[in-house]
């Protein structure tokens, strides 16, 4: 009879295997992701663009546009999380193409930039499936399989990025405190999916995930909202305010596949413990 491996043994085994040591290439790599996951751009990016600092503009909206738009970005996620479990897998470009992306929400931002604030309720599902297409193109640029369920989990992860939700507590906002949040809602759909598919998509574990999401991702969308309450918006400042929200998941797209990859490469805990010690260098200076 053979002997079977424990848990243990396999676990040192892997460990084993794995580089002592990061390569500088890769050290600067993750450098920048965690620059950018850390401290994203969105708000000073859209104060630039209407000339106002988007923290006030935000405290302008009425509380039930506030929940409205909320509401909206809970519908986006939905919607996104169908796109991703059922169609992504069948995308084939094989390079990211950010800039046609851009081009597509810029679009779709100009005809919503006609209608103001309420313009953002038909442009925000749009744009929504647009970046999830991008942030797809991304993922698979650094390795990730989008056959995998894993990887179509981790596209949607991006949109729980560069915003907090009220409830989140301070060791829920950054990179990883985020991914810990979101760990028990995206292996729990993970294992339902697998066993129901999609026709379970209403189930009360999708539905946490969809909302655990959301929450963060509508902090976003009440910052985009904030610029679209601009009185001289139109279809000009509407495509360029969608422009900006694009450039934004893309990047933090890029920073979150980065550091999966590197993951893969290294391990996730050194990984994680080297981006800690970047993070905690950069924010000392």
């Amino acid at each position: 009879m053979s002997r079977m491996t424990s848990p243990s043994h396999t676990d040192d085994a892997v460990t084993a295997r794995l580089p002592l040591a990061m390569s500088t290439e890769d050290l600067q790599t993750l450098r920048w992701a965690t620059q950018h996951l850390e401290h994203p751009s969105l708000a000073a990016r859209l104060s630039n663009v209407i000339g106002t600092p988007i923290e006030i503009a935000t405290n302008l909206l009425p509380r039930a546009l506030y929940q409205r738009i909320h509401g909206a970005a809970d519908a986006a996620i939905g919607k996104a999380f169908q796109v991703a479990i059922a169609s992504l897998r069948h995308r084939e470009e094989a390079n990211p193409r950010p800039h046609y992306y851009r081009a597509l929400a810029a679009g779709t931002g100009a005809a919503g930039g006609l209608f103001g604030i309420y313009g953002l309720l038909f442009d925000l599902p749009l744009s929504t499936t647009i970046m999830l297409r991008s942030i797809a193109e991304i993922a698979r640029s650094e390795g990730e399989d989008l056959h995998a369920l894993d990887t179509r989990l981790a596209c949607l992860e991006v949109f729980a990025l560069g915003g907090h939700a009220e409830s989140d507590d301070a060791a829920e906002t950054g990179y990883y405190g985020i991914r810990a949040a979101l760990a028990w809602p995206v292996t729990e759909a993970g294992q339902f999916i697998a066993q129901q598919g999609l026709e379970g998509a209403n189930a009360p574990l999708i539905a946490n995930l969809i909302h655990g999401v959301a929450s963060r991702f509508g902090v976003s969308v009440s910052k985009k909202a904030a610029a679209m309450l601009v009185p001289l918006i139109g279809a000009a400042s509407g495509a360029a305010v969608n422009v900006i929200f694009t450039s934004h998941y893309q990047e933090m797209a890029r920073g979150h596949f980065v550091v999966r990859r590197l993951e893969r490469k290294y391990g996730k805990t050194f990984v994680e413990n080297q981006y800690e010690a970047l993070r905690r260098t950069a924010d000392a200076n």
